[in-house]
């Protein structure tokens, strides 16, 4: 068994023994997910933390009228699960879905918490990539009373363009903390540019 290509690359910089390869490609199982589908429901603890090879999953909350806020999208190349509950083995607030076909790799908690013991450099790497993820994730709230809606949307252009034509407008609306008339009329406006 070997480590899935796209993953090795996550962790480039660390030296594995073949004992520490089998154990990180034995940890992390495959699976498919189709479009909709729903990885982790609100109300249950995140079993495991997803690693993208090609799709899109979307992290969100749902409040008490129904209305839905996309925290996170997570795309190829990164790991992503509802955090406080995976950390925290507790039940989640948010739900993730699967927002296209797509190819994951799933991590239980044990499972990554036996390769923090056993493989020298990977919690430290993991560390990195939460710490960075992170930072992300608090430039885009800070962005919510920074940014107008228009600069929002060019930093999303100028950051992942193909987002807007991957995913829904309702998602990305939510994502960028807009509605989806002003959406639509940064769109049709970046058009005629």
């Amino acid at each position: 068994m070997t480590i899935h290509p796209e993953l090795r690359k996550q962790f480039d910089d660390i030296t594995l023994s073949s004992e520490h390869e089998q154990l990180i490609a034995s940890s992390f199982l495959p699976y498919k997910a189709k479009k909709n589908e729903i990885l982790l429901r609100e109300g249950s603890v995140a079993k495991y933390i997803f690693f993208v090879i090609k799709g899109c999953l979307r992290v969100f909350i749902t409040d008490d009228s129904g209305n839905e806020s996309t925290r996170f999208l997570v795309f190829e190349g990164d790991f992503g699960t509802a955090f406080p509950s995976f950390i925290l083995r507790e039940p989640s607030n948010a739900t993730i879905q699967s927002m296209e076909s797509s190819d994951i790799l799933m991590l239980s908690y044990h499972d990554q918490e036996r390769i923090f013991r056993e493989v020298p450099g990977w919690e430290s790497m993991y560390r990195k990539r939460l710490e960075l993820d992170y930072i992300a994730s608090i430039r885009r709230v800070e962005g919510f009373t920074t940014l107008t809606a228009h600069q929002r949307y060019e930093l999303l252009l100028k950051r992942n363009a193909s987002l807007v034509q991957r995913l829904p407008a309702k998602i990305i609306a939510e994502y960028l903390g807009i509605n989806k008339a002003t959406l639509s009329r940064l769109k049709s406006h970046k058009s005629y540019k």
